[in-house]
């Protein structure tokens, strides 16, 4: 059998038959248990809840009624109908003029209206996921690099790599500093790649993160940029989730930033989709905004092998030049993601569970290292398959995104109904009251241990039943 499986592969292409796609990663592990014995209210309450998927379904019914209202947005209703024969034909790559000018209008809505981005510039792709391996075919060849500051979302291991040949190498960041990237940190994954001879193309940046739900500040973008630029490579700024933000601090793009500042434009890329901020990952509507010119129109021409359907584009065009559908979305998304995250983050910490602090993303950065036996990815790993298997809840453990320190975890919030959520909360709370609970009985009983063996050894801890030696004072008055 063996030797089929090898004569098997000899027929295959290197990319086929290796595991760049990461598919065995805990992070897709949770899913495969979610899928196998999926949570349903009424046919399987006792199932796996799924919470490793980042996905919006808080706001569905704001969409389903502007769809209601304009069913000529659709090509396959009555209404629509004569947009049809138009739309179904051979379309320039490019994408609709309509669809490209709508897109960029709300890029920059959601960014206040503090930039105005060129429809020319925009580059259409197969979700974010397409968007990312376009750019990357665009600024990198085979053993080149990009730095990634950790933690970082798992499918960056399958977007940037598998069918590229590019390295990601981690730019570490600590939960001493909330995870905040550094120059100081910066410096140190460029200066071991330079000792590694590694050629260092980019720096590839998630802004909201994911999966912190943290937005970066000021002068972090400002230090990130001047990095870029002094040391000559591409920056790509992950804005997928710019929409998503629920508090203050606010989002600020990098695009505002290369407003202030002196650098090199050619080496500035947005990767952008609808998918988190609309909640349409199904329509796999990805963007590359890139201010550089070349990538631009050779981004148009791989973007072939990956268009968005002239369908979506034509719905999505309509949609998203409607200005008060925008303006309303916009600002009720944001109410219903605030509310899930209070409701759930509240909820947790009243069991002592403590979340990072975030304003943006479909998740948050759940820290259980006091549940951990010991601070090792092992004890990580244990902890995971117990919440998996156990307490029925697909969280996604820190080691998949390349966290340095066990005992974070992943935790997305809006893609479950009021009730399901409730179901989770319950399900967490238990969980570790129980473990909270049976870490303090083992230390108690390790503490009567050493108390019991310090006894033993120590001559001056006397038994009850030893002899009390003449006090001192005694002595002395006698």
């Amino acid at each position: 059998m063996e030797c089929l499986n090898n004569k098997q592969q000899q027929l295959l292409s290197k990319i086929a038959t290796n595991n760049g796609h990461g598919e065995n990663s805990p992070y897709f592990d949770g899913w495969k248990a979610y899928d196998s014995d999926p949570y349903h209210p009424i046919k399987n309450r006792t199932g796996v809840i799924q919470m490793g998927l980042a996905e919006n379904q808080l706001s569905f019914d704001i969409i389903e009624q502007w769809l209601l209202k304009n069913p000529k947005a659709s090509i396959c209703t009555v209404e629509g109908m004569s947009e049809f024969r138009d739309t179904a034909i051979y379309q320039d790559y490019h994408g609709l003029p309509q669809f490209r000018n709508a897109v960029a209008k709300f890029m920059g809505k959601v960014r206040g209206d503090r930039v105005v981005y060129d429809p020319n510039r925009i580059v259409m792709s197969g979700g974010a996921t397409g968007a990312h391996e376009l750019v990357t075919f665009c600024l990198a060849d085979p053993g080149d690099a990009f730095l990634v500051p950790t933690p970082y979302y798992p499918g960056f291991d399958r977007d940037l790599r598998w069918r590229t040949g590019v390295e990601l190498l981690p730019v570490v960041c600590e939960s001493s500093n909330d995870f905040k990237i550094t120059r100081k940190a910066l410096e140190a994954a460029y200066e071991k790649a330079q000792e590694e001879k590694t050629r260092v193309k980019g720096l590839l940046i998630t802004n909201p993160s994911n999966p912190l739900g943290t937005v970066l500040d000021l002068e972090t973008l400002k230090s990130i940029v001047t990095f870029v630029n002094e040391k000559n490579i591409h920056l790509i700024s992950d804005e997928i989730y710019a929409g998503t933000v629920f508090g203050s601090p606010g989002f600020i793009s990098v695009s505002e930033i290369i407003e202030e500042m002196e650098c090199n434009r050619d080496l500035i890329h947005i990767v952008y989709s609808l998918s988190k901020d609309m909640g349409f990952p199904g329509f796999r509507v990805g963007i590359v905004y890139s201010y550089n010119d070349d990538v631009v129109n050779i981004g148009r021409k791989m973007s072939s092998f990956g268009l968005v359907s002239t369908q979506t584009q034509h719905l999505i065009a309509s949609m998203l030049s409607d200005d008060e559908f925008v303006e309303n979305f916009i600002s009720k998304n944001s109410e219903k993601l605030s509310t899930r995250y209070k409701n759930f983050s509240s909820g947790l910490y009243e069991a002592g569970i403590r979340c990072l602090e975030s304003t943006a993303g479909l998740f948050f950065w759940m820290d259980l290292r006091r549940l951990l036996k010991e601070p090792t990815p092992e004890a990580e790993m244990a902890l995971w398959q117990l919440i998996i298997h156990k307490v029925k809840l697909n969280v996604s453990p820190g080691l998949s995104f390349h966290c340095s320190e066990p005992g974070w975890f992943r935790v997305c919030f809006a893609n479950m109904d009021d009730e399901t959520m409730e179901v989770a909360l319950e399900r967490i709370r238990s969980f570790a009251r129980k473990e909270m609970s049976a870490k303090r009985q083992r230390w108690q009983d390790n503490l009567k241990v050493r108390l019991s063996f310090r006894r033993l050894d120590d001559p001056h801890m006397m038994s009850p039943h030893s002899p009390i030696p003449q006090s001192p004072l005694l002595r002395a008055r006698t």
